[in-house]
């Protein structure tokens, strides 16, 4: 089993959407022996955000870009090449502002390409990233999976949307939260380890 696990938090080791997934790939490793884990840091190592060039060059056909426009896709090409060789995702993915970390989002508008990881058909839409199994690890400091605060979740929503745009419907969410919440952080993590099944 190949394993691509995206870190985002940039807390580092303090980081509990990191454990969380760390935690995660332990239990698919465990249960597959001989698995390999490449890890992208996306905190360490941030994509660039969209500028022109980005976008001019996924638009340009391949055999007609130039080499700056080569060389403005390569982190565009090298994220899809590491996707479509996973057979597992693992995502951490800390809630900031009730959304995503900024540099998840660039991942994502890196690997969101037509042709690439989805296309339109007569019928619509089809996305072209199958047969995933991805995991969310979400972070969150309240608790936002019921109740009043649920309607400011923009992090699970928006994940199963834009990845299942791709084809990646094979989603499970292990969530951790209320980490800010008196008489609830204390025992955040340990029932956030306990939900993991594989």
């Amino acid at each position: 089993m190949r394993i691509l696990h995206l870190i985002t938090s940039p807390r580092k080791s303090q980081s509990y959407s990191a454990q969380l997934g760390n935690a995660i790939v332990e239990k698919l490793t465990a249960a597959h022996p001989g698995s390999t884990v490449v890890i992208r840091d996306l905190a360490a190592a941030p994509f660039p955000h969209l500028e022109e060039a980005h976008i001019q060059s996924f638009f340009t056909p391949e055999e007609n870009r130039s080499a700056e426009q080569v060389s403005a896709i390569a982190h565009s090409d090298e994220a899809i090449a590491e996707l479509l060789a996973a057979d597992v995702v693992v995502i951490g993915a800390p809630m900031y502002n009730f959304s995503i970390t900024s540099n998840l989002k660039s991942w994502i508008d890196h690997i969101a390409r037509r042709g690439k990881t989805f296309s339109y058909g007569a019928n619509g839409p089809e996305g072209l990233v199958k047969g995933k199994k991805v995991y969310l690890a979400i972070s969150t400091g309240g608790v936002y999976s019921e109740g009043m605060m649920k309607v400011y979740d923009y992090t699970e929503n928006y994940l199963r949307a834009v990845l299942g745009f791709m084809g990646m419907t094979d989603v499970t969410v292990v969530r951790a939260e209320g980490l800010s919440v008196p008489g609830v952080q204390d025992t955040a993590m340990e029932k956030a380890y306990e939900a993991i099944t594989v």
